[in-house]
């Protein structure tokens, strides 16, 4: 790989470096069945995944009102917890990656809105965890994206400035935290969205469709530029 012209690469979690749906799925699903109700879609609720908890519950329990959902939420949580890395893996192409970011001595890092201790116990499963420079989580500060805020954060702990960074995510907030810092949004095709979701209306930098295509030469550079 030629050595990218960034200082660091930060990514999101869920989406973007991990399919973590398959545990959130098994966890919600445990929730439906002890109130003797169907399984999930998978398709609506795989789609939800990157929106957070409260959109995962709005999706499983869509005939209940706002305050009925919300009371699901902790149990979801709490199962999920407990059984976080059972079936979740890296996305194909992700361990490439970053052993290919490892080789070129470039840090990289996750900023999550996760819970930061689920962020941990998940990583620590994953063979490259040690690698990982910091962690910025959903509750490391009173703010999440799509607050520049952790990002911020993040580039502080790597004692980087946020322009020379490059920042990799499913979502749309994940890049708008990016653009409002000042650092270069990726978008990553592969992770989870609504089938009615533009991510080429997001303002990324770049649309990649797989992992190892942050690897083409450009991709991870610290240029701003529109994707168009």
């Amino acid at each position: 790989m030629t050595r990218p012209n960034c200082a660091a690469v930060l990514f999101d979690l869920d989406g973007t470096l991990i399919d973590s749906a398959p545990d959130l799925m098994a966890a919600m699903n445990c929730l439906l069945a002890r109130e003797g109700r169907a399984a999930v879609d998978a398709v609506a609720f795989r789609a939800a995944v990157s929106k957070g908890g409260h959109a995962m519950v709005a999706v499983a329990f869509a005939d209940l009102d706002g305050a009925a959902q919300a009371q699901r939420l902790s149990g979801f949580i709490e199962r999920y917890a407990a059984h976080i890395a059972e079936h979740s893996r890296a996305f194909a192409g992700i361990t490439e990656v970053l052993a290919a970011l490892e080789a070129a001595c470039v840090p990289w890092a996750v900023v999550s809105n996760k819970a930061e201790a689920m962020v941990r116990a998940l990583l620590a499963a994953m063979p490259w965890a040690a690698a990982c420079a910091t962690v910025v989580g959903g509750d490391t500060l009173p703010v999440k994206k799509p607050d520049p805020a952790p990002l911020r954060l993040a580039c502080a702990a790597l004692g980087v400035a946020p322009d020379a960074c490059v920042y990799v995510g499913d979502d749309e907030r994940d890049v708008l935290a990016a653009r409002a810092c000042g650092m270069k949004a990726v978008a990553a095709l592969w992770g989870y969205r609504g089938a009615d979701e533009r991510p080429q209306a997001w303002g990324a930098d770049a649309l990649v469709a797989t992992p190892t295509d942050l690897l083409a030469v450009g991709i991870l550079d610290r240029k701003i530029a529109d994707a168009g």
